[in-house]
């Protein structure tokens, strides 16, 4: 009889940690026994939020003993990805942080995979586009040939700098240039002390360029080539947990079930992905994938 109280008593428990999980909408992760967790990045950064609470959520459960960061991403916005970044860094300071890149991990998942204390990636793994990028539409000859014209007002030089409307000036591709600098100096600065090279040795290999991985481990950009498996396996290895440890995932986004219908056909008959959203401003974002 106690057993079946002290029983209902726990299923109760979890059920309420479960409910409340539910309701707030952010991942559920109930530790039982150790485990190394697994965040992935996949597609285009562009809404830091999501991710973050992943991060948060592992950094806090002490089940989780490290964390294998799958990173399968072009990049994306600037500021979310050192938004996700400065997150990652803290999780790194309290639990050991693996970086696996995928097919790909470059500029702004490259940034993302500096956090890590060891950056595994496959020989043919694209990695590096170590560089900023800004790009603006010019509508004019278009806008000519339909007769639309416009009329600005503004209240100084700039304000309708990177207008589709008008050419650039001189003093506008200055501004903009010293602005793309300056965050491109801010990623070559977070390389050079994640990865401990001195920036005069990086100089050469931070003009936008990608590397295999292959090319990148004698850059000294990641530490090891392997696969998935071997970033698991070395996670399981500084833990204590052995090969092939026990992994947990975040829950996965739940969507209402309307949304995915009107999605699914968006995409079918359409064409459309009413789920992708527009980064704007400057990007670590390798164009080519």
């Amino acid at each position: 009889m106690a057993s079946m109280t002290i029983g209902a008593i726990f299923l109760f428990f979890l059920l309420v940690v479960l409910t409340s999980g539910m309701l707030s909408g952010r991942s559920v992760v109930v530790p039982v026994g150790k485990k190394i967790g697994v965040l992935e990045v996949y597609g285009t950064i562009i809404d830091a939020q999501k991710l973050i609470e992943q991060i948060n959520d592992f950094r806090d459960n002490d089940a989780i003993k490290a964390v294998v960061l799958r990173v399968n991403s072009p990049g994306g916005g600037v500021a979310p990805s050192q938004e996700i970044y400065a997150e990652l860094k803290r999780l790194a300071d309290k639990k050991p942080l693996i970086v696996s890149m995928g097919a790909i991990a470059a500029s702004g998942g490259y940034y993302l995979a500096i956090a890590g204390e060891r950056l595994f990636a496959n020989p043919g793994s694209i990695t590096g586009s170590i560089g900023v990028i800004m790009s603006f539409p010019d509508y004019r000859e278009l806008m000519g040939k339909i007769g639309v014209k416009t009329e600005v007002v503004k209240s100084g030089q700039f304000k309708d700098i990177g207008s589709s409307a008008r050419a650039f000036s001189a003093a506008d591709r200055e501004l903009l240039q010293g602005m793309i600098d300056d965050v491109h100096s801010q990623f070559v600065q977070a390389i050079s002390e994640g990865r401990k090279i001195p920036i005069d040795r990086l100089s050469p290999y931070v003009d936008g360029r990608i590397f295999t991985g292959r090319q990148a481990l004698a850059i000294g950009l990641i530490d090891e080539l392997g696969t998935f498996n071997d970033a698991i396996n070395y996670a399981g290895k500084v833990t204590g947990l052995g090969e092939s440890p026990d992994l947990i995932y975040p829950e996965p986004e739940r969507t209402d079930f309307i949304e995915r219908l009107i999605q699914g056909a968006a995409s079918r008959y359409l064409g459309v992905d009413f789920s992708r959203k527009i980064t704007i401003g400057p990007q670590y974002l390798w164009n080519g994938y």
